[in-house]
C-alpha cells in the first residue's frame, strides 16, 4: 500500500468515525467540551496499545513491583523525540503513584526494572542516574522479554491489538 493510498484510507476512516458520532450525539455535540490534540496544549502521544503494554511490564517487573504507572508518567513528559531531561525525581515520583519518605527511592527501583527491561535507556548526569532517559520501542523490549519465556495470553493480546491498529513488531 502506497503513502497517498494509506493516507486516503485513513481519511476515509475519520470520516466514517465523525459521521458515526454526529448520528449519535447529535446537536448536544455543539455543547460539549470535547478533547482535541490539534486545538489544546498539553497532550502527549501514547501507544493504542498501552494497556496491553503496561500488563506485560508489570508481569515481568514481578510481584509487588508494577512499573507501568512509572512508564506512563515519562510518556506524559517525554516529547516526539523520546527524550526526557529528568530534573525533578520528586514530581516524577509523585506523577507515577508514589508518596511519602521513600517515593523517590520506589520510583528508582522502578526505573531500574524498566530499564532492565529494555523499555527505557537512562544515562546518568548532572541530576543523577537518571538524569536522561530515551524512551525505547516497547515493541522490541517486548520480543526481547519473551524470547526465554513461553508467550501467554497478555502477548497475544497485544499482538492481536498491534493487528487492529495496523502495528507490527
Amino acid at each position: 500500500m502506497t503513502q497517498k493510498s494509506e493516507a486516503v484510507g485513513k481519511k476515509r476512516q475519520e470520516e466514517k468515525r465523525l459521521a458515526l458520532r454526529q448520528q449519535i450525539w447529535g446537536d448536544e455535540l455543539e455543547k460539549l467540551e470535547l478533547w482535541d490534540k490539534k486545538t489544546h496544549k498539553g497532550f502527549a502521544s501514547v501507544p493504542r496499545t498501552l494497556p496491553q503494554l503496561a500488563r506485560i511490564m508489570d508481569r515481568f517487573a514481578g510481584k509487588g513491583t508494577p512499573v507501568s504507572g512509572t512508564y506512563i508518567a515519562l510518556l506524559c513528559n517525554v516529547f516526539d523525540n523520546s527524550f526526557l531531561e529528568i530534573r525533578d525525581k520528586q514530581r516524577l515520583a509523585f506523577e507515577a503513584g508514589f508518596t511519602g519518605e521513600r517515593a523517590v527511592t520506589t520510583w528508582v527501583s522502578r526505573m531500574k526494572k524498566l530499564a532492565d527491561m529494555g523499555f527505557i535507556k537512562p544515562k546518568e548526569g548532572v541530576y543523577g542516574e537518571f538524569s536522561y532517559v530515551l524512551i525505547m520501542n516497547p515493541f522490541m523490549a517486548v520480543q526481547s522479554l519473551y524470547q526465554s519465556t513461553p508467550k501467554d495470553e497478555l502477548y497475544n493480546a497485544l499482538v492481536s491489538r498491534m493487528s487492529d491498529v495496523g502495528t507490527k513488531f
